[in-house]
């Protein structure tokens, strides 16, 4: 049954508060939902939205795989907590498919299938008309095969289609008190291994614990990149220095994990860099350099 429409506070632009209505009512139009959430912010703001228009008949669903690393569970789960949301926990078995193994660049297609699957069937089970991720309109610009196994399975993106980028979900998501508002963006581990390279349950620790080490030091938006003996840091610029003056304790940890190697990307960290082979012409095996 569905909770009373909270209102819409004065304090957000014309814009936005337009698109929070707009987020709200095609919610209340669902009527049901299960939302695949991950504690990330975009699939938090719309737990937390569907949980104020939708009351218990939305239902939030983690899928636990060897590529979402235990923290970020248990980040999601306190964050489920506050908003007061049920969330139902699933296995998904991705590492068990051989096409998302050998991590072509359908890989992600693959990965979305397994968890809208899972996610299909506990909607069915609860009776719950709608499956939804969090996709946001800026998602669109890059390669994202997922968004192909969305829409063969019928999977909702309420965000997406209240045309909010992510610096609405931002800028909502802190006007709601959302405490995650401004968490870095996060990918699941299987994004750290160029295509091509044969995934693992054994590489998907070793950068998962690359990576622990790194947040220990105070290192929030990062990616450790795999590639064979090398890893390959991606690090905000200011953070350069931080990782530079703790860099006998990096190259140590890193290769008693396994690298011989430790390499700092110059360009620092940038979302979705793995698909430059995809998205970049090439001439002589070098980027064009745009």
């Amino acid at each position: 049954m569905a909770v009373s429409r909270p209102a819409i506070s004065a304090e957000l632009d014309a814009p936005l508060n337009e698109k929070h209505r707009r987020l709200q009512d095609i919610l209340r139009e669902m009527g049901s939902v299960a939302i695949g959430y991950s504690g990330g912010v975009d699939s938090t703001l719309l737990t937390r939205v569907a949980h104020d228009v939708l009351g218990p008949a939305a239902v939030a669903v983690i899928g636990n795989s060897e590529a979402l690393p235990q923290g970020e569970v248990e980040l999601a789960l306190d964050e489920a907590a506050r908003i007061g949301v049920e969330v139902v926990q699933v296995a998904t078995h991705e590492i068990a498919n051989p096409l998302f193994r050998v991590n072509s660049p359908e890989r992600c297609y693959h990965c979305k299938s397994e968890l809208f699957g899972v996610l299909r069937h506990v909607a069915d089970a609860r009776g719950l008309r709608h499956v939804a991720d969090g996709s946001n309109a800026d998602d669109a610009g890059d390669y994202r095969p997922g968004m192909r196994a969305a829409a063969e399975r019928g999977v909702r993106s309420p965000l997406r289609e209240a045309g909010m980028a992510k610096a609405d979900v931002r800028a909502l998501a802190r006007h709601l008190g959302l405490a995650n508002w401004n968490k870095p963006s996060f990918a699941c581990l299987s994004s750290r291994f160029p295509y091509g390279t044969e995934i693992t349950t054994d590489l998907l620790a070793r950068v998962d614990a690359c990576e622990r080490f790194l947040r220990e030091l105070g290192l929030s938006q990062f990616r450790v990149r795999h590639h064979d003996t090398i890893c390959r840091l991606e690090v905000e610029p200011d953070d350069f220095g931080n990782v530079l003056r703790h860099r006998n304790a990096v190259l140590s940890r890193f290769r008693e994990l396994g690298y011989v190697y430790v390499a700092l990307d110059i360009e620092g960290f940038r979302s979705g860099k793995m698909n430059d082979p995809l998205l970049r012409p090439t001439v002589g095996g070098a980027t064009d350099g745009t």
